[in-house]
């Protein structure tokens, strides 16, 4: 397999392919707003020195730390320093994932479980990076004969390992995300309000601050704003709502978007195709 070096680059080679895609990158690529696509995503921090805001948790970013986004999380990285930022993301086409699944082992559990209070992040230990990053430079480094056996092997082998880790996982295996207090408040908020409509100036009087103040708090701390996090989670609700077969109207009003043009303006925006569009392809 061929080493890409842009996440943009793996995401469209994984959802055009219905595979699987590897980049190795050192440099920051243009920062992507809060955003949601059609793959999951593993994140494999080798220098840390980051952080990311998924769904309504902040997570500094460690060397070691893993990663696990799917499809409806909506997601954001932070750029605190100009440091060299090492790291590997494997971008995965849900379908591909479940076509290498079994009745008995069900790989896409990882990016979908909640047990044991498990979030996003895993802290892997010494032994465990190491055998993460044999699988990776299996996958890049075999270009032989049965490549693609090998590839899918490895593969399987890798998230074999993650689910095990999950399963097996204990606190210091498992890492809640970390905050400010006050965003942290903010955050829960919205999220058990995300169906309604919300105004920063709503916001200002439910927490006692200013308005100025909470959308610089609220900006300090996960890296971008109030309305664009917003935004980015009602399309993350809208996307999974169309994918269990609501219609687009009914799809407007529970994820909380008041106008039905605005909907179809920021959803096509986000994600590339309509709401209508995206619903077909997830029902065929």
């Amino acid at each position: 397999m061929k080493e890409l070096n842009s996440c943009k680059e793996a995401m469209l080679s994984s959802i055009e392919n219905k595979y699987f895609s590897i980049a190795h990158l050192y440099k920051d690529e243009k920062a992507m707003e809060m955003h949601i696509h059609d793959c999951y995503e593993v994140y494999f921090s080798i220098s840390g020195g980051k952080q990311f805001l998924i769904d309504n948790k902040v997570y500094d970013i460690n060397p070691g730390d893993l990663f696990l986004i799917n499809q409806y999380d909506s997601h954001y990285l932070s750029q605190i320093d100009k440091e060299l930022h090492e790291r590997i993301v494997i971008m995965i086409h849900p379908d591909f994932m479940k076509k290498i699944s079994s009745e008995e082992t069900d790989l896409d559990y990882c990016f979908h479980s909640k047990d044991h209070g498990f979030a996003h992040k895993l802290s892997l230990t010494q032994e465990q990076q190491n055998r993460f990053l044999f699988f990776v430079n299996k996958i890049l480094s075999n270009n032989g004969y049965g490549r693609d056996l090998v590839e899918r092997s490895a593969f399987t082998e890798l998230f074999v390992m993650i689910n095990s880790i999950i399963h097996n996982a204990n606190n210091d295996t498992i890492i809640s995300g970390t905050y400010n207090d006050q965003v942290d408040a903010i955050l829960s908020y919205i999220n058990k309000n995300i169906n309604s409509p919300i105004s920063i100036a709503k916001l200002s009087k439910e927490f006692y601050i200013s308005e100025s103040y909470i959308c610089r708090i609220f900006k300090s701390t996960t890296g971008t704003t109030i309305n664009k996090y917003m935004t980015a989670r009602r399309i993350s609700i809208a996307k999974a709502l169309l994918a269990e077969g609501y219609g687009v109207s009914e799809v407007c009003e529970k994820s909380g978007f008041v106008d039905y043009s605005n909907f179809l303006k920021a959803f096509t925006k986000s994600v590339g195709i309509s709401p209508k569009k995206y619903s077909q392809n997830c029902n065929k």
